[in-house]
């Protein structure tokens, strides 16, 4: 039974400490976010299968990772220079149907990589494209000629009375 309640509490805990961080889906973490994460069930193991007496260590080990989760994400939101340092910036991939052989290798994405992606998102041939951007969740956006020549909606009138 000691087991079953290790497990309650660990569970509940938990449950708290990521409702606390916030309602983001784990697609929505970044890659640093995710495999801290990732960390707990190393921290808290121990305590689960009662090697270790002390309940209170996973506690305290879980707290501290998600304080710093926390602490991290809260400066990513205040300071856009540590959310560049912390999340990524985008990388132009593709300009005018031409690859940049530069930033793809310093991202370390391959022309193979960058086609399937075209692939999937419809586009036929390199012509097509005008941007194709990596995002920081590693998500490559493809930006068309045929985009920018769409035509736009006028803006509607706004009359003060």
């Amino acid at each position: 039974m000691d087991i079953v309640v290790r497990i309650t509490v660990i569970y509940l805990f938990i449950l708290v400490g990521m409702r606390i961080l916030g309602k983001r889906e784990f697609g929505q973490l970044s890659p640093f976010e995710l495999v801290t994460l990732l960390i707990i069930p190393e921290i808290v193991s121990e305590a689960l299968t009662d090697n270790d007496r002390s309940l209170t260590a996973a506690v305290i080990g879980t707290t501290t990772l998600l304080l710093l989760v926390f602490i991290t994400s809260t400066i990513a939101h205040v300071s856009r220079k540590a959310d560049d340092v912390l999340g990524g910036v985008p990388a132009v991939l593709i300009h005018d149907g031409q690859f940049l052989e530069d930033a793809m290798n310093r991202e370390r994405i391959t022309m193979t990589e960058i086609s399937n992606e075209m692939h999937k998102a419809g586009l036929e041939t390199l012509e097509q494209i005008k941007w194709a951007i990596l995002e920081p969740d590693g998500k490559i956006a493809f930006i068309t000629h045929e985009q920018e020549t769409l035509p736009r909606k006028p803006q509607e009138e706004r009359v003060v009375g």
